[in-house]
C-alpha cells in the first residue's frame, strides 16, 4: 500500500494558502450576471461515457443552477453555488465530479461532505449512477455504519468519498483515507453544517488536504460566517446566487389552515389523511419528541405511518427511508434532518404540523414536494401565535399563502 499522506501532526491550518485580504463585507464575488448559461450538457463539453450516464439517470437539460455552475466547476475554478434544494444540486455535484476525477488513478480524488447521513449516502448513489459508464467507484463515509467496512473499501481504493465530517476526519487521522491526491473539496448544505456545528471538524479535514484545493461551497442561503469561511480558504470565488424571490419552488402550491389551539392539530391532521395517502406525504415536527408523540396518536388511532429522525439507530433511519422510498409507506413524520436534500419523486405533499424555528428551513421542507419542477402542495398549521411568523415567511420569500381550499385534494 503507497504510505499514508501527511506527517503525523496536521500542517498549520492556513499557512500554506489563500491570497484573500479583505474582509468578509467587502468581499466582490462575480455573481450570476459574470456567468454564462449554457443550455444543454453537449455544449459543457462532457465527455460522451458520461453523458451516457446523465440521459440513463434521466435528465435530458440542465437546471439553473446547473447551467451556470457546472462549466466554472469543470473549470477547476472555487464557486459559491448559492441554490435550494429540488434544483438539481446533488446531480451537479456528481456531475461535475465526475468530469473531473480521473478514473485511471484508484486514489480519492474528490472529497464531499455533507450534513447529514442521509444526504452523504444519496450523494454516493447519484455518483454510482451518473457515473456508471466511467466506472466511478465512489463510497460513502458516515457515522452509524461499520468501520471496518469503510477502512476495506478504502484500502481497496475509491475516486469519490461522499461523507460526514466526523466520520471523514477519524479515517483521515487513521491514514485509511489518504488525502494527497484529492484535488476537489465539496461542501454542501454548508449553512446548515456550520449552524450545525460542524465548523471545526470541517477545518480539521482541510488540514490534511493539498494546497492546491479547488472548493466548491453549496449552500440555501449565505449568513455571515459562510462569507467568512470562504475568505479563509477559498481563491477569488465564481459565486453564483439564485434571487430569493425565485426561491420558493414554482408549481407549489402553499396552504395554511388556521387551528387555534395545538390540540386542534391533530384532528385536523386526521380529517385529511385520506388526502395525504393520494400520494405520498411528508409531516414536519420541530422536535423528535412530537414525531414520536405523533407517530403513536396517529397509530393508536389506526393510521399507518412511519417516522424518522436523528435518534433513532443508522440501521432503523436506512430502513425507514427504503420504505418510503419503494412507496410501501406513504406517509412519513420527521424532523428537519430529513428537510434538507433528500429526494423522493413521489412526494407532492408536505405539512408543516408546527412552522420551521427559522425561515430558511421552510424553504428545504416545502422544497421536499414537486423536486425539479413537479407541482406539490404545502400545508401549514398555524396556531393563532405564529400568524406573524407565517406572514414573515410570506414576506421574506416574496411569495403567498392562502387559507386551504376544500377542495385540496384536486391541487395534488
Amino acid at each position: 500500500m503507497a504510505e499514508a499522506a501527511g506527517p503525523s501532526s496536521p500542517p498549520p491550518i492556513l499557512a500554506k494558502r489563500r491570497r484573500v485580504t479583505n474582509a468578509p463585507e467587502d468581499l466582490d464575488f462575480e455573481t450570476t450576471e459574470g456567468v454564462k448559461a449554457i443550455a444543454s450538457f453537449e455544449e459543457m463539453g462532457i465527455e460522451e461515457e458520461l453523458l451516457r450516464g446523465i440521459y440513463q439517470y434521466g435528465f435530458e437539460k440542465p437546471s439553473a443552477i446547473q447551467q451556470r455552475a457546472v462549466m466554472p466547476i469543470i473549470q477547476g475554478r472555487d464557486v459559491i453555488a448559492q441554490a435550494q434544494s429540488g434544483t438539481g444540486k446533488t446531480s451537479m455535484i456528481a456531475l461535475t465530479v465526475c468530469q473531473r476525477v480521473e478514473t485511471s488513478l484508484r486514489e480519492v480524488q474528490a472529497l464531499i461532505l455533507s450534513p447529514t447521513r442521509e444526504l452523504a449516502a444519496q450523494t454516493e448513489k447519484v455518483i454510482l449512477a451518473i457515473g456508471d459508464f466511467i466506472n466511478i467507484q465512489a463510497h460513502s463515509c458516515i457515522g452509524g455504519k461499520s468501520v471496518g467496512e469503510d477502512i476495506r473499501k478504502l484500502e481497496h481504493g475509491v475516486h469519490v468519498v461522499s461523507g460526514t465530517p466526523g466520520r471523514v476526519c477519524d479515517m483521515i487521522k487513521r491514514r485509511t483515507l489518504r488525502t494527497r491526491n484529492i484535488k476537489m473539496l465539496v461542501l454542501d448544505e454548508s449553512d446548515e453544517m456550520l449552524s450545525r456545528g460542524f465548523k471545526d471538524q470541517i477545518y480539521d479535514v482541510y488540514r490534511y488536504l493539498p494546497p492546491e484545493l479547488q472548493v466548491v461551497l453549496i449552500s440555501a442561503t449565505l449568513p455571515h460566517e459562510i462569507l467568512e469561511m470562504t475568505s479563509k480558504f477559498m481563491t477569488d470565488p465564481v459565486r453564483i446566487l439564485v434571487k430569493r424571490d425565485e426561491l420558493t419552488l414554482e408549481g407549489i402550491k402553499q396552504f395554511f389552515v388556521a387551528v387555534e389551539r395545538e390540540e386542534w392539530k391533530f384532528d385536523t391532521l386526521c380529517d385529511l389523511y385520506d388526502t395525504l395517502t393520494i400520494t405520498q406525504a411528508v409531516i414536519f415536527c420541530n422536535t423528535k419528541r412530537k414525531v414520536d408523540w405523533l407517530t403513536e396518536k396517529m397509530r393508536s388511532n389506526n393510521f399507518t405511518v412511519s417516522a424518522m429522525h436523528g435518534d433513532m439507530p443508522q440501521k432503523e433511519r436506512d430502513a425507514i427511508m427504503t420504505e418510503f422510498r419503494a412507496g410501501t409507506t406513504r406517509v412519513l413524520i420527521t424532523t428537519d434532518v430529513w428537510a434538507r436534500g433528500i429526494d423522493v419523486q413521489q412526494v407532492s405533499l408536505v405539512i408543516n404540523y408546527d412552522l420551521p424555528n427559522n425561515r430558511e428551513l421552510y424553504i428545504h421542507r416545502i422544497g421536499r414536494s414537486g423536486r425539479y419542477g413537479r407541482k406539490g402542495v404545502a400545508i401549514n398549521f398555524v396556531k393563532s401565535d405564529d400568524i406573524k411568523i407565517l406572514r414573515d415567511i410570506e414576506q421574506y420569500y416574496s411569495t403567498q399563502i392562502d387559507e386551504m381550499p376544500m377542495n385540496v385534494a384536486d391541487l395534488i
